[in-house]
């Protein structure tokens, strides 16, 4: 019985470090995207990352750092309620209803999303793999 209870607090204690390693990874990737910093973004991004807007629009990691470089997308404020966070051992995902302000080709404007982020743990840590929202 003993080794039963020190296998599970083993277990839970590993899940909850590894949310909190995600929430971290999270936070940065919001700074990263509101601040235009493509060195963050280039550790937290996949290579073969997917990121789906609610309009249908999909970026590759390319896109994304070369869209926030250019001024085409930019950031002001990424708000989150209602997060669910599941963590396995090597990955995770974030539900969430989002408020997002950013300026578009030039045009302020503000979105109420449903998000969904996939979140794989590599040698780098936890990279964004796939992102996926869509309109309130």
């Amino acid at each position: 019985m003993k080794i039963f209870i020190v296998f599970a607090l083993f277990i839970t204690t590993t899940v909850s470090a590894q949310t909190s390693f995600l929430k971290d990874a999270a936070i940065k990737l919001d700074k990263a995207l509101i601040q235009k910093d493509t060195v963050t973004l280039k550790q937290l991004l996949h290579n073969d990352v997917s990121y789906g807007h609610s309009n249908g629009w999909v970026e590759t990691k390319g896109d994304i750092i070369k869209d926030l470089y250019n001024g085409k997308l930019a950031y002001k404020k990424i708000e989150h309620k209602n997060v669910i966070w599941a963590v396995g051992p090597d990955w995770g995902t974030v539900r969430s209803t989002d408020e997002i302000n950013y300026i578009l080709d030039g045009k302020p404007a503000t979105l109420k999303l449903h998000v969904l982020n996939v979140w794989l743990k590599t040698g780098r840590g936890w990279q964004l793999v796939a992102r996926q929202s869509t309109k309130l």
